[in-house]
């Protein structure tokens, strides 16, 4: 899918371009090219003598291969961003590519964008940009945006996380813990465990690429600024995300406890059991040895004596153990 943003009146307008003639009608600012068909490629190869590398959303680039500045003066930055889904949470790799030097190509400020699937950053920067007129004057302020539209949607996922912790810390801490009930819970605290550490690797990688624009020396005065807004608001979910993997862990000591804890249960029970069978046991092995003389098997209240003793003697260890409130 090829999608072309405008700039009019302030706003960002999206148009979704369907052949090379339509390609050329308008002058965008972004270019998103999501899953691009090779006639796709070869449409923006024409129109702005663009080259899109084969290997832009390759996950397998060294991470110091990622961000670089091409001879013809195009800045290539490889990004990851967020997808918040509750049964694949996963990053997605987007290409950017930007020239915002050579003038002899139409490809002088405008943002490409190559992804292979749909970023709800996007999303969110669209609606915000037809909602705020200014917000973007050219294709810097884009990228600028996106990734301040990145570490919003970072801080939005780590609330959420912490509200499912917050229930999951009420469950925890009221008591009474069964092995099913802690089997949900250290599942969700897995989860959301995993989320942590995706957020807080996203939010690296996305320092870093605001980080090479601020070097690479191609931002403004304002822009500068607002990278450096970006960079503190990073360093802000990198404490939260501490806090949030102190509580995890914390959260997940008193799940582990709780089940040890039953186990010691089952596990007292057995032994208690074990004690309290103990003297009948004995009694039976007394009575079942092979001696000739034993006066009491020759009676007819010996068996009915022999049965009493060894309740009786059953018994007496159960009332001590209640007594001293070993069976609770």
């Amino acid at each position: 899918m090829l999608n072309v943003f405008t700039l009019a009146n302030g706003r960002l307008f999206q148009e979704e371009i369907e052949s090379l003639e339509e390609l050329a009608r308008f002058k965008p600012i972004w270019v998103d090219l999501e899953a691009p068909t090779l006639e796709e490629r070869r449409w923006v190869k024409q129109h702005f003598g663009l080259s899109i590398p084969e290997d832009a959303m390759d996950e397998d680039i060294e991470e110091s291969a990622r961000f670089f500045e091409e001879d013809n003066g195009e800045l290539h930055i490889r990004s990851d961003f967020l997808i918040d889904d509750d049964e694949n949470p996963r990053a997605i790799r987007v290409a950017f590519i930007l020239n915002e030097h050579n003038a002899a190509l139409k490809s002088q400020g405008v943002l490409f964008s190559i992804h292979d699937e749909d970023v709800p950053v996007f999303r969110l920067l669209r609606m915000r940009a037809r909602r705020m007129p200014g917000l973007i004057e050219n294709a810097k302020d884009v990228l600028l945006m996106l990734f301040d539209a990145d570490a919003e949607y970072c801080a939005d996922t780590l609330e959420d996380i912490y509200d499912d912790l917050e229930q999951v810390s009420r469950q925890v801490l009221a008591g009474n813990v069964t092995d099913n009930k802690a089997g949900e819970v250290l599942s969700a605290i897995a989860r959301h465990e995993d989320m942590s550490g995706r957020i807080r690797r996203n939010v690296m990688d996305t320092r870093r690429a605001v980080s090479f624009m601020m070097r690479s020396r191609m931002l403004s005065a304002e822009q500068f600024e607002d990278a450096r807004q970006i960079l503190r608001d990073l360093d802000s979910l990198d404490s939260h995300t501490a806090f949030l993997f102190d509580k995890i862990n914390f959260l997940m000591d008193a799940t582990v406890g709780f089940i040890n804890i039953n186990q010691n249960k089952i596990i007292k029970i057995f032994s208690v059991a074990s004690v309290a069978l103990l003297p009948p046991t004995l009694i039976a092995s007394l009575y079942g040895m092979n001696f000739q003389y034993m006066p009491e098997l020759s009676q007819k209240w010996g068996y009915p004596f022999a049965l009493a003793l060894m309740v009786i003697s059953a018994v007496v260890p159960m009332l001590y153990f209640r007594k001293r409130g070993w069976l609770k």
